[in-house]
C-alpha cells in the first residue's frame, strides 16, 4: 500500500514537476524561517535562567518623582541591601551592585581597557551561585581590594597559571588580590560581567544615607515568599529611614505627608530576575535588554510565514483540481472510498511535508550565519540533541495536516458520474476559498511591508532629527584620567593642529553611557520645606569650550568665558530648567542653590552651594528620544576627567585619528587609546531598534517572496487552464495587451481588497508602537499608499511574467488540439 501511495504521488508531483516543485521549494523556506525565529525566541526566553534559584531572586527598583521629574530605575540606596535582610524576614540573603565604569587593567606594563567590571557585595555568590573553577566562595569578596574575575579574564593575563593569590593593577593606582576565578556568566544574562570587585573598598558602600540611589540590588527570597507582601513591608521599612533623613535635611518639623503631598514619591518595588531582559527597561539597565512585545512580533511573523507557505500549498493543490478529477473519479466508480482518498491525499501532503522539513534544516543552516551577524546573536542549530528531530518530526505532520487537510476533503468530494462526464463544476467551489486565502497572504505582506516602512522612517527620523547639539564630526577621547595631569596638555596640543576646529574636556556628553549626577536645587531664598520649590537637575561638569565644541545655542544670557574668574561659581542651565525653576522675572543673575553633602556623609540643611545662572541654552536631547528633555545645569569643572571631545572640519577621519593617537601615546605610554565618533554612539542608542528592524525587513522580505512564489505557480497554472480560451481570444484579434489585463485584474482586485483590510490594523499596530517615542513620525496617507504601492507593483511583477507568456503563445499551438 505504501509502494501504491509513493508511486502516485510521484506521478502527481512529476506531472506538474514546475508548480511542485514551486511548492516544496516555498514550504521549506517558510520552515527554514520559522526554525530560525524558534531558536531566536528560545535564546531570549533563556536569559538568566541558568543561574541556581532564578526564580527566587528579584532585583529592587525605584519609582521616584521629586523635583518636577519622575524617575523609574535600577537603583536603591546603599544601606538598602543589608536592611533587606535584617527586616524582613521572607529575604535570606542581598547584594548590591555598583557600576563605576570601565577601569584600565594591568598585570605589568602595559594596560587594557576592560569594561565589564563592577564593584558588588561580598554576598554576591550567596544570591548569585556561580561556579568557581578557582578558589573558594568562602570570603571571597569580605575584604576591600579583592576580586573575583572570570576564566576569560584569567587566560587573558594568567594563561595556564593559577590566579589565586595574585594581584591586577587597576587604572595604575590600586592594586587588586585575586581571590577567585569564575566560569564565564553566559551571554543570554542581563549582566555579563569578567571581573568583580570587592565593594567594602567603596565609602559609600557603608553609608547610612537613603535618599542616594546608586546601587543595584537583588536578594534571594525564601520559596514560600509572597511577593506583594514583601513589597508592603518594603514601603513600611523605606518610610521609617526615610524619615530622620528628611528631617535632617528639610528640619524637625518636616512630614514625610508633607513631602507626599507636593506630588514627590519614593517607591520600591521587586522585580522578578527572570523578568529583567523582557519586560524591563529602566534608567541604570546594564544592557540593553529585548522586549516582550519584539517576542510577540516574531512568533506572529513566523506564523504567517508558515500560514503562507500552507496557503500556497492549499491554492495550488485546490487549483490543479481538475487534472486529478477523473483519477478521483475513476477511482470511486472502481469501489474506493471518500476515506480511502483522503488518506492518498493527505499522505502526499505528510510526504512533501517531510521533504520540505529536511530541505528546510539546510536552508536554515544557510541563512543562519546572516542572521546572526544582523541580529548580534551566536545561535546555532540543535543538530546533537535528540529532542530536536523530536520537534522536527512533529511540525512535519502538524504542517502536512494544515496544508493537506482541505485539499483532501476537497479533491475527494468530486461526483464520479459529472467529472467522468467532464463536469468538474463544482472545483469552482474552491474558487471562493481559494481567493479568501490570496487575501489573506497579501493582507500579511501589507502589513509587514507597512511595519517595516514606518519602523525605518522613525528610526530615520531619530538620525535626522535637530537635537539641539552637533554630533558629526566629533571624535571622543576616553579615559582622560589615564593622562594624570597631562589632560590640559594633551587638548592644548591637539587644538594646535588645523585639522582640528573645537576641543572640550568634560564628565558628560548628551548621549548614553557617560557619567551623570541629579541633585534637588532651588532658587535662593525660596522655603524648601514647600517640596514645589524643589528642581531635580542634572549636574555636568563641563570646561570653557564645552557649548562651543558641541554646537549648543545660547538663547539668554552667554557662554562661559576665561574673561570672567567668577565663572567658577557660574552655571548655565537649559530652557527645561527655566521652567522647572519658574523664576520671577529674569533667569539671569539669578541664585540657585544645593546641598553640598555626598552619598557618604549624606545630606545636611546646613551645607549648601550657592551658584549663579549666567546662561540659558536651547534645549537639546541627551537620553532617548522616548524621553522628555529634562532639566540640565553645565558648571566649570577646571580638571575634568572623563572624556576629551574635538570637532575637526576634514572629511578625513584617518589623519584626525591618527594624531589623537600619536599625542596620546606620547602623553601616556603604555595606557590604551580608546576612541568612538560621537554620531556613532548616538546611534548605538537605538542599536536595537536598528537590529529589530533590519532583522523585520528582512523577514518581510522572505514572506513576500514566499507569497509571490504562490502567486506565481497559481498565475501560471491559471493561464494553463484557459491555454485555449486565449487562443480564441487571440485568433479574434485580442491584443496581448488586454489578454494581460484580462489574466490579472483577478490578482489585482483581491490585492485591493487585501490592503482594505490590512490597511487600519497596520496602522493602529504602529500607532501604539510609536506611543513609546516621545517625539516620532506622523503616520501620513503617503505612508499608507506606499506600502499597497510596494505590494501591488511586486505582484503585477510577477503576474505580469506569466500572463505575458501566456498572451504571447501562437493562437495555432494553443487550438491544435480542436
Amino acid at each position: 500500500m505504501l509502494k501504491n501511495i509513493l508511486k502516485i504521488a510521484f506521478r502527481s508531483f512529476w506531472k506538474t514537476k514546475s508548480i511542485s516543485i514551486i511548492n516544496v521549494l516555498g514550504l521549506s523556506l517558510g520552515i527554514a524561517l520559522c526554525l530560525i525565529i524558534a531558536l531566536f525566541v528560545h535564546n531570549e526566553l533563556s536569559y538568566d535562567r541558568h543561574f541556581p534559584n532564578s526564580e527566587r531572586i528579584y532585583r529592587v527598583t525605584s519609582d521616584i518623582v521629586f523635583g518636577g521629574n519622575a524617575f523609574n530605575m535600577t537603583f536603591a540606596p546603599a544601606p538598602m541591601a543589608e536592611a533587606l535582610v535584617e527586616e524582613i524576614p521572607e529575604v535570606e540573603a542581598s547584594v548590591h551592585f555598583r557600576n563605576q565604569g570601565s577601569f584600565l587593567i594591568k598585570r605589568f606594563d602595559d594596560n587594557i581597557k576592560e569594561g565589564k567590571v563592577i564593584f558588588v557585595g561580598q554576598n554576591f555568590l550567596d544570591v548569585f551561585d556561580i561556579p568557581l573553577v578557582q578558589g573558594s566562595k568562602q570570603g571571597a569578596l569580605d575584604k576591600p581590594n579583592t576580586m573575583l574575575i572570570s576564566q576569560t579574564m584569567a587566560d587573558k593575563f594568567f594563561k595556564g597559571e593559577n590566579a589565586v593569590g595574585q594581584s591586577l593593577v587597576l587604572d595604575n593606582k590600586e592594586d587588586y588580590k585575586i581571590t577567585g576565578v569564575y566560569e564565564d556568566i553566559p551571554e543570554n544574562s542581563h549582566f555579563n560581567f569578567h571581573v568583580l570587585l570587592a565593594a567594602e573598598g567603596l565609602p559609600e558602600a557603608k553609608s547610612g544615607h537613603w535618599l542616594g540611589n546608586n546601587f543595584q540590588t537583588y536578594i534571594l527570597v525564601n520559596p514560600n515568599a509572597d511577593k506583594s507582601e514583601m513589597e508592603q513591608k518594603i514601603a513600611v521599612m523605606t518610610e521609617k529611614h526615610l524619615t530622620p533623613m528628611l528631617k535632617q535635611v528639610m528640619g524637625e518639623d518636616f512630614t514625610v505627608e508633607q513631602f507626599k503631598a507636593s506630588g514627590n514619591k519614593v517607591e520600591y518595588s521587586l522585580q522578578p530576575l527572570l523578568d529583567i531582559h523582557l519586560y524591563s527597561d529602566l534608567l541604570g539597565e546594564f544592557k540593553v535588554n529585548f522586549s516582550i512585545t519584539y517576542i510577540y512580533l516574531f512568533v506572529a511573523i513566523a506564523v504567517f510565514i508558515l500560514l503562507i507557505a500552507c496557503i500556497n500549498f492549499m491554492n495550488l493543490a485546490t487549483a490543479k483540481s481538475s487534472n486529478r478529477a477523473k483519477e478521483v473519479g475513476v477511482r470511486k466508480s472502481m469501489g474506493s472510498g471518500r476515506g480511502d482518498l483522503i488518506f492518498q491525499f493527505m499522505a502526499e501532503t505528510f510526504l512533501m511535508s517531510f521533504i520540505s522539513f529536511i530541505l528546510a534544516v539546510f536552508i536554515a543552516s544557510i541563512l543562519l550565519p546572516f542572521f546572526n551577524v544582523l541580529a548580534s546573536r551566536n545561535l546555532s542549530l540543535p543538530l546533537g540533541e535528540i529532542e530536536f528531530y523530536s520537534w522536527l518530526l512533529i511540525g512535519a505532520m502538524l504542517v502536512g495536516l494544515i496544508a493537506g487537510i482541505y485539499p483532501a476533503v476537497f479533491l475527494s468530494g468530486f461526483k464520479p458520474a459529472k467529472v467522468l462526464k467532464g463536469d468538474i463544476s463544482n472545483g469552482m467551489k474552491s474558487s471562493t476559498v481559494r481567493s479568501s486565502l490570496v487575501v489573506f497572504q497579501f493582507s500579511i505582506s501589507i502589513i509587514l511591508i507597512f511595519c517595516t516602512i514606518v519602523l525605518f522612517s522613525q528610526m530615520n527620523f531619530i538620525q535626522n532629527k535637530n537635537l539641539g547639539f552637533n554630533k558629526d564630526q566629533i571624535v571622543m577621547v576616553h579615559d582622560l584620567y589615564a593622562l594624570g595631569n597631562q589632560k590640559q596638555a594633551f587638548k592644548q596640543e591637539i587644538l594646535g593642529s588645523s585639522l582640528i576646529e573645537k576641543g572640550t574636556l568634560s564628565g558628560f556628553l548628551p548621549v548614553s553611557g557617560t557619567n551623570r549626577s541629579d541633585n534637588p536645587w532651588w532658587v535662593m531664598g525660596r522655603d524648601i520645606q514647600d517640596q514645589e520649590n524643589m528642581v531635580s537637575i542634572q549636574n555636568w561638569s563641563v570646561d570653557f569650550d564645552y557649548v562651543k565644541t558641541l554646537g549648543m545655542k545660547v538663547v539668554h544670557g552667554r557662554d562661559f568665558s576665561m574673561d570672567f574668574p567668577s565663572d567658577s561659581s557660574a552655571v548655565i542651565i537649559n530652557e527645561s530648567a527655566v521652567r522647572n525653576f519658574n523664576f520671577e522675572g529674569d533667569p539671569i543673575g539669578q541664585k540657585i542653590t544645593t546641598f553640598t553633602g555626598d552619598n557618604v556623609s549624606g545630606l545636611n540643611k546646613d551645607d549648601l552651594e550657592v551658584r549663579t545662572v549666567i546662561g540659558v541654552v536651547e534645549n537639546f536631547h541627551f537620553e532617548s528620544l522616548k524621553e522628555n528633555i529634562g532639566a540640565v545645569l553645565m558648571y566649570v569643572d577646571p580638571n575634568p576627567t572623563g572624556i576629551a571631545s574635538f570637532k575637526f572640519g576634514t572629511q578625513d577621519a584617518k589623519e584626525v585619528l591618527q594624531l589623537l593617537e600619536s599625542k596620546w601615546k606620547e602623553l601616556a605610554p603604555g595606557q590604551p587609546f580608546n576612541y568612538e565618533f560621537l554620531d556613532e554612539r548616538f546611534a548605538s542608542m537605538y542599536a536595537s531598534e536598528t537590529r529589530i528592524g533590519k532583522v523585520f525587513a528582512a523577514f518581510t522580505g522572505f514572506a513576500i517572496f514566499i507569497a509571490c512564489m504562490g502567486l506565481f505557480a497559481l498565475t501560471a497554472f491559471t493561464a494553463e487552464q484557459r491555454r485555449k480560451e486565449i487562443g480564441i481570444r487571440k485568433a479574434l484579434g485580442a491584443s496581448v495587451s488586454s489578454l494581460v489585463l484580462l489574466l490579472s485584474k483577478e490578482f489585482t482586485k483581491l490585492v485591493l481588497v487585501a490592503f482594505v483590510i490590512a490597511a487600519p490594523l497596520a496602522w493602529w499596530g504602529m500607532s501604539k508602537w510609536l506611543e513609546d517615542y516621545t517625539y516620532r513620525i506622523d503616520l501620513g496617507l503617503e505612508t499608507v499608499l506606499f506600502a499597497i504601492g510596494i505590494v501591488m507593483l511586486i505582484a503585477w511583477s510577477v503576474m505580469g511574467i506569466q500572463s505575458l507568456r501566456a498572451a504571447s503563445t501562437n493562437p495555432v499551438d494553443s487550438l491544435r488540439g480542436e
